[in-house]
């Protein structure tokens, strides 16, 4: 039986942007789906349901990050933001806003390839049913009140069922599997299969704000996950009750 190949929606207003990114996809045995615009993309997405989007943040109409917004509001459709070198803010902001991954322009084809896979990893959770995830071990982690079932790539915190981008969710799997001890931000991007490059970092403290935001009962003082100034983060443990 033939394996669907993931659809991947190439968003941008640059003909030729759009035309560089099929070529190599396709080559890598993706299907592609263009749109040039937020409103185009937005209805692509709909009729489409494509398996992740690589989004340009300087669209004509409805930018990038209101995208990014829309998209968020109804899901957890990946997201992987193309940016202007110099929109170091725009980057922060997307991440911020639910993107997974972000490449700058002028890009590397083959790179744009590997985060793409790397995204899709990630949505797998890292890890199919009954197999060991990165860390080697599969099934369900508890951690104070929260409870996460790495085969199911299901979160829940005192009791209630919280929904988080695959990223988060492997933040999250990272951190809580043993509490107490820290993780630096290179190795949560190891984590999410991140490929470290300029300022990439950063990304891991816009993921973490999001998480924080989404289990925390106060993101401002934070119960579960806890910083370690100029080191990284590390799960709340039972010393800290």
């Amino acid at each position: 039986m033939q394996t669907r190949m993931p659809t991947i929606l190439v968003v941008d207003d640059e003909p030729k942007i759009v035309q560089i990114a099929r070529d190599y996809l396709v080559h890598a045995g993706f299907e592609v789906v263009s749109a040039a615009g937020g409103p185009a993309a937005l209805e692509v997405i709909a009729t489409r349901h494509p398996d992740l989007v690589i989004l340009d943040l300087g669209l004509p109409g409805i930018d990038g990050l209101e995208v990014t917004r829309r998209i968020r509001q109804t899901g957890n459709l990946p997201i992987v933001i193309l940016t202007a070198r110099d929109d170091e803010i725009d980057k922060v902001v997307g991440l911020e806003l639910g993107a997974d991954d972000y490449l700058t322009k002028p890009f590397s084809p083959r790179e744009l390839v590997a985060r793409v896979r790397a995204v899709l990893r990630r949505v797998e959770g890292s890890t199919r049913p009954g197999e060991p995830d990165a860390a080697g071990s599969s099934g369900v982690i508890r951690a104070r009140d929260v409870t996460i079932d790495v085969d199911r790539m299901r979160v829940e915190v005192a009791g209630s069922i919280v929904d988080l981008t695959p990223t988060e969710f492997q933040v999250l799997v990272a951190l809580a599997r043993r509490p107490g001890q820290i993780k630096t931000r290179s190795q949560l991007l190891d984590a999410v299969h991140g490929v470290a490059f300029e300022s990439y970092e950063r990304a891991i403290d816009a993921h973490v704000k999001n998480l924080r935001r989404k289990i925390e009962p106060d993101p401002r003082v934070p119960r579960y996950i806890l910083t370690v100034h100029g080191v990284g983060y590390r799960f709340a443990d039972d010393r800290d009750a």
